[in-house]
């Protein structure tokens, strides 16, 4: 285990100047390149003690920016066109780098890296993400996968899924045939 000093909160290990025991790697591949930590040695704490006051006022400043973002994403809902089976089941996946693409569309600096899914989106529906523009400050948005734009207003309007088509096989005419609702 290597010990260092969080430079900015961390979630699931910490805030500002914790001085916590992580994995080797784990600091070797993202805290240090990342500069959210530094090496917990008697000289780098020293330093981090001058330099506290100027990373918690970069830290509110950075914060406060990030609010202010927030607010005016609150409510946020993407629309992404997927092509899908019978089922509801997508030919592929929506993945964090879709929902970054479909935000930066909607007029908002996010990279993939700020997405969290809970777990990989492989049905047409209603969908819930989070995106991390601080380590402090997290906001969540509603993405409505459907086959088609109207069909994804649609969702978004009523909250609910609109039924697939059913199409039905005739075996003994051999002939395929669409069912309309009232059919069934």
């Amino acid at each position: 285990m290597v010990e260092v000093v969080l430079l900015e909160r961390v979630e699931h290990l910490g805030q500002m100047g914790d001085v916590v025991n992580v994995k080797p790697g784990f600091a070797r591949n993202y805290l240090l390149p990342q500069n959210k930590a530094l090496r917990a040695t008697k000289n780098n704490l020293a330093a981090f003690e001058t330099r506290k006051a100027q990373l918690v006022a970069d830290n509110l400043a950075k914060r406060s920016d990030a609010e202010a973002v927030a607010k005016k994403m609150e409510g946020l809902q993407l629309t992404l066109v997927r092509q899908s089976g019978g089922a509801g089941q997508l030919y592929g996946s929506v993945s964090a780098r879709d929902i970054a693409e479909a935000t930066v569309e909607a007029g908002f600096t996010v990279t993939r890296g700020q997405v969290t899914i809970d777990q990989p989106i492989k049905t047409i529906g209603l969908h819930s993400a989070r995106i991390s523009l601080h380590p402090e400050v997290t906001v969540g948005v509603t993405i409505s996968v459907a086959p088609s734009q109207d069909e994804a207003d649609a969702q978004l309007t009523t909250g609910t899924i609109a039924a697939p088509e059913v199409v039905e096989t005739d075996f003994e005419l051999g002939g395929v045939y669409e069912m309309d609702a009232g059919d069934r």
